[in-house]
């Protein structure tokens, strides 16, 4: 899941691209500088010029598709039904084969991107990203991206049973595959006319609780973006994490708003316009250390957010806990963030995203 708050001290890896970035990992801890860059604007000039005559250009008509909400849920409980999706285990592998026979049925290119990683325990985890394409040889592209692997302790401060068995993660993990599954089935139904990479990135969820190392988090994003499949690289990207949740409040996530400020401000826009704006929140949050960092940060994609924080500081109660179960699952949120990064993709397509 988002992974925990970066911490300060973790100046060596943020030197590259954010050298005035600082932000914290641990609860309680001071919050993320951002330094904004002003740039000096130049005079323009007045000239008279004659009056241009104005034609009219009718607009595209989009037709978006309507995100399942019931198909969403059913695919985050079959993600669940396996057990929790631990690396090394059977039930990460049987999820693992579901997942990619599903993305083949729905008409995408699929291809598998394994690595083998060591954990912060010294173990070596055997790591596969499922990569399916959409229109892949599309120069303009999309990037859309959840992790599917959950996480091995339920070490959670508020965890009120044992904190080594693992987690279910259905909002943690299943929740983001689950929408992403979802318009999979819809974009091979309905191409969108326009290059759409699903992700589905592995060992986010294997890093090291209360400690100052950020890239034991997210091993299977920094794998990606270290060896980015070939072709053109997605333009910008967008990260579902935890978007399960009943009454879910996305914010404005201090990563996305640094390296993709644009970008989250138009998904928002439009989430508005569509009357989900009670979910999309322009209320701040502190910088997590989840997957879109890395893809930042090494790939350079500018790659926003899309999780659920109550409030700047904190995740829901049921995060890392073995509470993170199907009774955390909303089938409103889900209709929400799937409706709205569905019309993202169709709107962007048909150049009507502002």
């Amino acid at each position: 899941m988002p992974n925990k708050l970066l911490n300060p001290a973790s100046s060596t890896i943020l030197a590259n691209n954010m050298t005035r970035l600082k932000i914290t990992r641990r609860l309680g801890s001071c919050c993320l500088l951002l330094w904004l860059l002003v740039a000096a604007c130049g005079s323009e000039e007045t000239t008279t010029q004659p009056a241009a005559t104005v034609t009219e250009v009718p607009k595209k008509v989009v037709k978006i598709p309507v995100f399942n909400r019931d198909s969403a849920y059913q695919y985050i409980a079959k993600q669940v039904s396996f057990g929790p999706r631990v690396m090394n285990t059977e039930a990460h592998e049987r999820n693992l084969e579901w997942m990619v026979r599903k993305l083949e049925a729905f008409g995408a290119e699929v291809s598998r991107q394994e690595f083998v990683a060591r954990a912060y325990t010294g173990e070596d985890l055997r790591g596969t990203n499922v990569i399916a394409r959409y229109e892949p040889n599309a120069t303009d592209r999309i990037l859309l991206c959840a992790h599917w692997d959950s996480r091995h302790i339920a070490d959670s401060e508020k965890n009120t049973g044992r904190t080594d068995v693992a987690v279910d993660g259905a909002d943690d993990g299943a929740s983001g595959v689950g929408v992403l599954l979802e318009i999979a089935r819809h974009l091979g139904e309905v191409p969108p006319g326009i290059g759409v990479d699903i992700v589905m990135l592995d060992a986010e969820d294997y890093g090291e609780s209360g400690a100052d190392n950020p890239e034991s988090w997210g091993l299977g994003a920094q794998y990606y973006s270290r060896n980015l499949p070939g072709g053109v690289k997605p333009r910008y990207g967008i990260l579902l994490d935890m978007v399960g949740a009943k009454n879910a409040r996305f914010t404005v996530e201090e990563v996305s708003e640094y390296f993709a400020p644009e970008i989250r401000q138009k998904i928002w826009r439009l989430a508005k316009r569509m009357g989900y704006g009670n979910y999309f929140v322009e209320d701040e949050s502190r910088a997590v250390t989840d997957d879109h960092f890395f893809i930042n940060r090494i790939a350079q994609i500018p790659t926003i957010d899309i999780i659920n924080r109550p409030t700047a500081t904190t995740f829901v109660d049921h995060w890392h806990t073995d509470r993170d179960n199907m009774d955390n699952i909303d089938k409103r949120t889900l209709r929400a963030v799937g409706q709205v990064v569905l019309a993202t993709v169709y709107r962007e397509a048909a150049g009507s995203l502002r």
